[in-house]
């Protein structure tokens, strides 16, 4: 079978990693696809908003599955274009995507469905956050911009001034619409869930760190690193979590006309109460995937076409390495806010070498040599018989890349090793 894969990030080079993996893959198309999805995919130059290129060129090639990686086309309805023309495709519809498009969508679907989650108020004035400020929430209080936001849309207040920053920011045009939330207190875990609208597929827990800072400091970002599994995240509490939390939500969105198809990536809050969806996203978390995929022993592209054609229910449940996966994200300086582009990256062979597998992000190739393009440059990956086991593979692989323009942090999977020590 002929597949398409749609993206350009260090999500789309693990899925690439592990698609080209399955005994049933005959050629693995990418769009637009980076320098480390080339080594294993035939490079194509699609733009995903372009729905009528992406159909005529899924026909004349043979493509038997389209997986959709990011947010943004998915968002955009390309699911809903490839179905109507009787394409396969992972990934939701455009209607079923606002699970992650619209953060007060999820919220109102949680009160109407009784979902755990943090107690809330939509606005869509600077006046209406103000009101709901001073009159429902005391600090510190969470403000999230209700639409996509590349993971960084979400400022946690724990002074009043900080809360007027982040309304300053996100009210800069003047009209928006946000989410103000009650800060849940716990830790925070990533639970993936294949669905095809009917059956569920659990698919592995993680942990990321979204704080551009060791220690878990500085703004949030798109992902800093992870690791898998969650071990915070118990078998009693994932099940849990499924049972109060997604199988709820996939109920939901079938009684409401507009099923949910692909993978639920379900953020976590593991409060003194029990787990509380602190958000969804629409489709595999970057750098989850990286951890993911490093530890899934099953066919990835018989299950993806399985979860397309509604046989989920048919597969095998899903199976994992019960060794922990780690990456560490290497960025170019200025993330998250202005990233330097250009800088030259070195030493790839050499990580590899070491045991990692790197996952570009964030690259190109310029006067031969390969630069940074992106915020997230890298994904440094490895394996080992725990967390503290694969940090330390992981790291091997970072020290041994030149990349003088970029940073990372050095303390992936604290959380875990403290516990452990």
């Amino acid at each position: 079978m002929n597949v398409l894969l749609l993206g350009s990030g260090g999500r789309e080079h693990a899925l690439a990693w592990k698609l080209v993996q399955s005994r049933g893959l005959d050629t693995l198309y990418a769009a637009p696809g980076n320098p480390g999805i080339a080594q294993l995919a035939t490079l194509v130059p699609l733009d995903a908003t372009d729905h009528a290129a992406v159909t005529a060129f899924v026909r004349e090639h043979a493509i038997g599955l389209v997986v959709i990686g990011p947010e943004a086309p998915l968002v955009d309805g390309l699911a809903d274009t490839l179905r109507a023309a009787d394409i396969a495709v992972f990934g939701p519809s455009r209607a079923a995507a606002q699970l992650e498009g619209s953060k007060g969508f999820t919220k109102d679907l949680c009160q109407r469905a009784g979902i755990p989650t943090a107690g809330y108020v939509r606005v869509k004035s600077r006046a209406e956050a103000e009101t709901a400020l001073a009159r429902t929430f005391s600090l510190p209080v969470v403000i999230k911009a209700d639409g996509l936001a590349a993971g960084k849309g979400v400022v946690i207040a724990f002074s009043a001034a900080e809360a007027d920053a982040a309304l300053d920011a996100l009210f800069a045009d003047g009209e928006a619409e946000a989410v103000i939330e009650e800060f849940l207190e716990g830790e925070e875990a990533s639970l993936f869930v294949l669905t095809d609208g009917v059956s569920l597929m659990p698919f592995g827990s993680a942990q990321d760190h979204k704080r551009v800072g060791e220690g878990d400091t500085g703004p949030n970002t798109g992902g800093m690193g992870a690791y898998s599994p969650a071990l915070v995240l118990t078998p009693a509490l994932e099940q849990r979590a499924i049972d109060e939390i997604v199988a709820p939500t996939v109920a939901a969105m079938a009684a409401d006309g507009m099923p949910f198809s692909g993978v639920l990536y379900a953020g976590l809050m593991l409060t003194p109460q029990g787990p509380k969806l602190i958000e969804y996203n629409a489709r595999f978390g970057d750098p989850e995937t990286q951890v993911l995929v490093m530890r899934f022993q099953g066919d990835l592209l018989a299950t993806m076409l399985a979860v397309a054609e509604g046989r989920l229910g048919e597969m095998p449940a899903a199976t994992f390495s019960d060794e922990t996966a780690l990456t560490v994200v290497m960025a170019a300086d200025g993330y998250p806010g202005t990233p330097k582009a250009g800088g030259s990256i070195i030493g790839l062979d050499s990580a590899r070498a070491a045991g990692a597998t790197v996952f570009h992000a964030g690259t190109r190739f310029e006067d031969g040599g390969l630069v940074a393009s992106g915020g997230r440059v890298l994904a440094v990956t490895a394996t080992g018989d725990d967390v503290a086991a694969a940090q330390a593979n992981a790291y091997r692989g970072v020290d041994a890349i030149d990349f003088a323009e970029g940073f990372y942090r050095r303390d992936i999977g604290w959380r875990e090793i403290a516990r452990a020590s």
